[in-house]
């Protein structure tokens, strides 16, 4: 196992597991991140990037106070520097188990979810909940495609030598749909698209596309795999900014969009065609 899945060996992912419909703020798993960093060779006070993972969630209810049941839509913000992700099938186990036990109002629900998320992840989490008839609309990533460049592949594994730039400084969104990572324990296929927005040297663009490709067969959760492919391309093509944004489908009801950037801000909950 490498260094930076350590601390799985206990997680409920891709163990067989008891489903539970009465509250348990004890089934979220958290996961250290600095596990990952370090096995980059930096230390917190040294990440080029702040940033944050949204979870949307679309498997959300509980009982009100008479055992009539509430739907909602959610989404969660946790901080790309709290101490810990958590594993996203401890997540929705931990959503489930809100689904036979009763609150007095939404409120109750979004202070213990809020209470219960940020204490997992070492980091205040953000939490909103909202009507079913009030998702977001299907939007689409700016900027330049890279999908169909002809280009050809044989690596399947991370290749960061793919990723080189010239001298030409530019501004500029590349975007591709054809990122796909795998679990780290199950292997089960993760699909996302993602866009890269920098400004610096012009980046070569079929080297990035086979760079990005390469992941298809990498074992790394979402929020790795992004920090990875930010660390790649800030450090072998010396931006002078640098955001790194991936909109995940959803699995078990949960969609995952880690997103990283040299500069302050917060993104759009954007939500691609495929979500």
């Amino acid at each position: 196992m490498k260094d930076h899945q350590k601390g799985l060996e206990h997680a409920p992912l891709g163990a067989d597991t008891q489903y539970i419909n009465q509250y348990d703020a004890s089934l979220l798993y958290p996961i250290a991140r600095h596990l990952n960093w370090q096995s980059q060779g930096v230390e917190r006070s040294e990440l080029p990037f702040q940033g944050c993972d949204i979870w949307n969630a679309y498997e959300v209810s509980w009982l009100n106070n008479r055992g009539k049941p509430v739907a909602r839509l959610a989404e969660f913000r946790i901080p790309a520097d709290s101490d810990n992700i958590i594993e996203s099938k401890s997540f929705k186990l931990y959503l489930n188990s809100f689904n036979l036990t009763r609150f007095d109002s939404e409120a109750q629900v979004l202070a213990r979810m809020t209470e219960d998320l940020s204490t997992a992840a070492g980091g205040r989490v953000e939490v909103l909940l909202k009507p079913l008839d009030n998702s977001e609309p299907i939007s689409a990533f700016e900027g330049d495609c890279l999908d169909e460049l002809d280009i050809e592949v044989s690596d399947y594994s991370p290749t960061p030598e793919r990723l080189k730039a010239t001298g030409e400084l530019v501004s500029e969104s590349l975007y591709s749909h054809l990122l796909k990572s795998n679990c780290p324990v199950t292997g089960q296929p993760d699909w996302a698209s993602i866009v890269i927005g920098y400004r610096g040297p012009a980046i070569d663009r079929e080297g990035l596309l086979q760079y990005l490709i390469s992941y298809r067969e990498h074992g790394d959760f979402h929020e790795q795999c992004v920090e990875s492919i930010f660390m790649d391309i800030w450090n072998r093509c010396k931006p002078e900014a640098l955001t790194v944004y991936a909109r995940y489908l959803r699995r078990g009801g949960l969609d995952i969009n880690p997103w990283r950037s040299s500069q302050a801000g917060q993104p759009d909950n954007l939500r691609l065609s495929r979500q």
